[in-house]
């Protein structure tokens, strides 16, 4: 694993209160030479038979799990839990030496009842659990609806989920249609250090799931955490992505997850720094990586020193902040604004959530000024979907926009920089948000 990390500023003022930012870039091994196995992957798919997703939807699912199939190896395991008020194992997680048996099986699925998310979810960590190797496990949850049976508080879930994270089994989530509760899926992608996938229509889903599929398949680093050990000089530090962090004694520690090959994210982390009495060089924090490289199982660590460097006041008006470090913050911020408007709109207040958005958007359109040329894009692309999100708001689709703001927010907040990130695309028709059966 390659790190680099860079300061917003690399001085700070004698005797002043400030605030100091680090991006740090983290850069995944390349892809075993040619002729090298990768490690066997373990796969359980928890899909929704709800009667809501009879027709396209269950249809456009068996399709991408058929074509999932097709791309797993005969030493990949894989299983397919099905849920609606009754959970059944249609294949049991284990080797794919059958592969037509498992696609028999996944064209016999049928939409019947209600939606006990939970309980086809625990099944699935079971599932995972009992096949998965020393590289872990993923589990996928595809549903249309709300829970209305089992466990159906998200932080619950989420903690269910973090703790299936802390013996080896990752878990993201997909949101069919406009009908499901994205606090829920959200909540467990969180807390199972997993992604959060948002598709409105079977076409969407399929690439989505295609997707999530190649990223298991190119992994080449598994349980990637940052411990980040605060010095004595620090007041406080804030995880500026949205990850999942334990407070240990001398500071955070950080869930990464997986990384397939080749892939770089950003993670930028703010430090509180209280008045500094000696001039010279400050150490911040101490920032220890540890990874598991795939396929040799083999455990890896990177630490990374943070310094800044306390000068006189005079010295320090003359600094100029980093303008990557601090575009990279305005785009972020713009993603937990994302993340507030959806949650204002689930409870309900439109007017509080649009003016989130339109102050993301007045943040991002001043950036764009003074913004390097190698994130402009990102920008352009952020205000065209702020746009867009106002628009769906003001129209009345708050359905649409809470999911679309829930899952993109989340992508770039957890996973900044990775190519498979493939934001929502605004759908071509209208359609109404639909109920789950009770």
């Amino acid at each position: 694993m390659r790190v680099t990390a860079h300061l917003d500023v690399e001085m700070i003022a004698i005797e002043t209160e400030d605030q100091v930012s680090v991006m740090i870039e983290l850069a995944a091994p390349p892809a075993p030479a040619d002729g090298a196995e990768r490690a066997p992957s373990t796969l359980v798919v928890v899909l929704d038979r709800s009667g809501s997703m009879s027709g396209g939807r269950l249809d456009g699912a068996k399709s991408a799990l058929t074509g999932l199939v097709d791309r797993l190896d005969p030493r990949d395991h894989f299983g397919l839990v099905v849920f609606d008020d009754r959970v059944d194992v249609v294949v049991p997680a284990r080797r794919l030496t059958d592969k037509a048996a498992a696609k028999r099986a996944i064209a016999g699925v049928e939409a019947r009842n209600s939606t006990d998310l939970s309980g086809g979810y625990l099944r699935g960590l079971q599932e995972a659990r009992r096949v998965a190797g020393p590289a872990g496990a993923t589990v996928l949850i595809i549903s249309d609806g709300h829970a209305n049976a089992g466990i159906t508080d998200p932080e619950a879930l989420a903690r269910i989920a973090a703790e299936a994270y802390t013996h080896g089994v990752t878990t993201s989530t997909l949101g069919f249609g406009l009908g499901y509760d994205e606090r829920i899926m959200s909540a467990i992608a969180r807390g199972g250090s997993g992604n959060e996938h948002f598709a409105e229509e079977p076409d969407t889903a399929i690439a989505l799931i295609a997707g999530e599929v190649q990223a298991l398949l190119a992994q080449t680093v598994q349980a990637a955490s940052l411990h980040v050990r605060l010095a004595p000089v620090v007041r406080g530090v804030l995880v500026v992505n949205d990850l999942p962090a334990n407070v240990v004694d001398d500071g955070l520690l950080i869930e990464l997850g997986g990384f397939y090959a080749d892939e770089t994210r950003k993670l930028v982390l703010t430090f509180e720094v209280p008045a500094v009495a000696a001039l010279g060089l400050a150490e911040i924090a101490t920032l220890t990586f540890t990874h598991v490289e795939l396929p040799a199982l083999a455990q890896h660590t990177v630490t990374v020193p943070v310094h800044v460097n306390v000068v006189p006041g005079d010295v320090a008006a003359g600094r100029v902040p980093d303008p990557v470090v601090r575009t990279e913050l305005v785009y972020l911020r713009a993603q937990r604004a994302k993340r507030r408007a959806s949650e204002l709109l689930n409870q309900g207040d439109s007017t509080a959530a649009l003016e989130e958005i339109r102050q993301a958007r007045e943040e991002i359109g001043k950036a764009r000024a003074d913004a390097p040329e190698s994130l402009a894009a990102d920008l352009a692309e952020e205000a065209a979907t702020l746009d867009y999100l106002a628009h769906e708001t003001e129209m009345g689709s708050a359905s649409r926009a809470g999911k679309f703001m829930s899952a993109s927010s989340r992508a770039r907040l957890q996973k900044r920089g990775r190519r498979y990130d493939t934001p929502p695309v605004p759908p071509t028709e209208e359609s109404d948000p639909d109920e789950d059966e009770a």
